[in-house]
Order: C-alpha cells, then structure tokens, then sequence
C-alpha cells in the first residue's frame, strides 16, 4: 500500500466477504431455495454504514481473486466506499458466510473461510501508515486479532495512531473465527484484546465480546473495565436492554432500544458502528449519539441485509421522530 490517502472521515481495517442471504424466512438453509447475494462483513459494513450517513470512508482488507472479489469491489464503490486499500490474495478464494432467520433473536451464521481468508493475510510491510494516522476515525476488530499475518498487522495500525484522532476497538467476538483452541478456551483471545484496548481510544461491543475482553459480564463493571484497560469511551451494548455508554470524563448515557419488527438482527450491530462513528465525527453529546446509533441499529435489523439495508440520514431521523411519537 504505497499510495497516501486523503484525510478520509473514517478507515476500517478487517473483514470482508459475500453474504448469501436466503429469500425465505423461518426455515433451515436445508430448505432454502433462494438467495440473495449482499456485500458483507463487520469492517466493510461499518465503512459503508458510515458512508450511507454522508461520511468519506475507506477500508483496509483483501479478498481472493475471483468473481466475488469483483463483485466486493464493484459493491464498495456503488456504496461510496474507497477501495484503494482493498487487495488481492493469490491462490485465496473470496469467503462467503451463509445465515438463517429464524425471527426475531435466532440467526445463525455458517462462515466459508478455509483453510484462511484474505481479509487475514493483511500484512505490516504492506499498511499506508500515513493513511491511517490521517483518518479523523479508525476502526478495527476483533476478528483481526485471530490469525497471523493480520494479528502485528493490526496491532502495528493501532501503534502507528499512537491514540491520534478516535481509534475504534470493534471487540467483534467470533469464536469460529478463532480456531479450536479460543473456541474451548476464550482466554487464549484476551491478551490480544488486552493490547489492542492499550491504543484505543473507544471500545464497542455485546456482553459476550465485553466478557472476553474483560472477564466480567455485569454492563457497568464491563464499562468499567475496558476504562481501565485505556480506552476513553465504553460502549456496552445489551440487547433488549438498550446500551449503555460510559465516558472517561464521567459522562453516562443509557438508552433503551428502538422496537421495531425484526427480520434479521445480524447487520444491526454494524449500522450502530457507522452510526456511532457519525455521531462522535459531528461532536454531539453521548446521549445523542447513542440514540441515535441505537435507531440505525433498529432499521437495519426490519430489513433482510446488511450493507444494503444500511440507513440514510432521513431514515434515522424519521424513526427517531416516529418513535418519540410512539
């Protein structure tokens, strides 16, 4: 990566695929005769989320050198998302993740990702420091903590920012995406989690990924610990029970979620992530930013994909509008 990026509002690093979508709801993939055929994965997802809220955004991942691959590039661009830094992998295939829907809280996920994806194959030598540093926002995941090369490839982006700007620690739990040891023992995954928290300045994530990064599970002690562990920001999200934000200053924020009917849950932590992102590069108070971020949440899980489904400006704000209504 030699070529120097502009300022963008926002550079994610991480994964990236094709998510195959069944058309039909309620059934298992067994019966499924139909799919869709979506942009998908944590770090382009949040690129784009942040994108669709009027944000420059780039990513910083790979794909294989196939079909799919064109298909992600071609998608990133259609989104408005910069793809400079997305690269091929020789001799990788571009991985694919299937789920099923099975509304409102049951959406299990199969990931195609043998014997490693592209999007781990991200190496140190390679990253445009400069690009990183300049972002007013950068956003990394957990997921690209699991596998060497990408693991000193993300830690050394982290270093470079040396805390510049808002660096983003999307804790991004997937313990298939581990290998058999995390999956049988987490704590294998925490001191990695423990340095990534050292360089960030915000830290995201459900109750089971603040768990593993901190090991405790009750949300405000979660808050507590990833404070102590470096970051300026908690971010503790909770389901059915809203999230809850804690700032270093003392700032608190807990709101509740946005009902909405739910069709598929997987994109919503995502559009919260672009949302977050939106609200912390407009310089609005806690509060605010997690309402509304906790709203574009909400739209993206009433709708079928993820990149896709990601919300306008208009759109957040219409169901915010309707929901102080409700």
């Amino acid at each position: 990566m030699t070529e120097s990026a502009p300022p963008f509002d926002l550079v994610t690093m991480g994964r990236i695929g094709v998510d195959l979508y069944p058309l039909q709801s309620g059934v298992p993939l067994t019966l499924v005769q139909t799919f869709g055929k979506f942009l998908g994965g944590s770090a382009a997802n949040v690129a784009v989320a942040a994108a669709r809220l009027g944000r420059s955004s780039a990513v910083v991942t790979r794909t294989g050198t196939d079909p799919f691959g064109d298909y992600l590039h071609q998608a990133l661009k259609e989104f408005g998302v910069d793809d400079r830094w997305v690269t091929p992998v020789e001799g990788l295939q571009t991985p694919v993740t299937f789920c099923e829907l099975f509304p409102p809280d049951d959406f299990p996920l199969y990931f195609y990702r043998r014997p490693t994806a592209p999007d781990l194959q991200i190496r140190t030598e390679e990253l445009d420091f400069f690009g990183i540093r300049a972002a007013r926002v950068f956003w990394i995941t957990g997921t690209g903590l699991s596998e060497e090369p990408s693991r000193s490839a993300t830690l050394a982006a982290l270093k470079a920012r040396d805390r510049s700007g808002t660096t983003v620690f999307d804790l991004d739990w997937r313990p298939a995406l581990w290998g058999s040891t995390a999956w049988s023992d987490p704590e294998e995954a925490r001191p990695y989690y423990a340095e990534a928290l050292r360089h960030a300045t915000v830290a995201v994530g459900n109750l089971d990924e603040c768990e593993i990064a901190t090991g405790v599970r009750e949300p405000r002690a979660c808050a507590e610990e990833l404070l102590a562990a470096g970051v300026e920001l908690a971010v503790v999200k909770q389901g059915p029970k809203g999230v809850l934000a804690v700032h270093r200053d003392g700032t608190t924020a807990e709101v509740p979620p946005v009902p909405v009917e739910v069709v598929n849950g997987l994109g919503a932590g995502d559009a919260f992530g672009g949302a977050l992102c939106h609200g912390l590069l407009s310089g609005w108070e806690l509060e605010r930013t997690m309402r509304y971020a906790n709203a574009a949440g909400a739209l993206v899980a009433s709708r079928l994909a993820c990149s896709s489904a990601m919300p306008t400006e208009s759109e957040v704000d219409g169901l915010l509008t309707s929901g102080s209504r409700r």
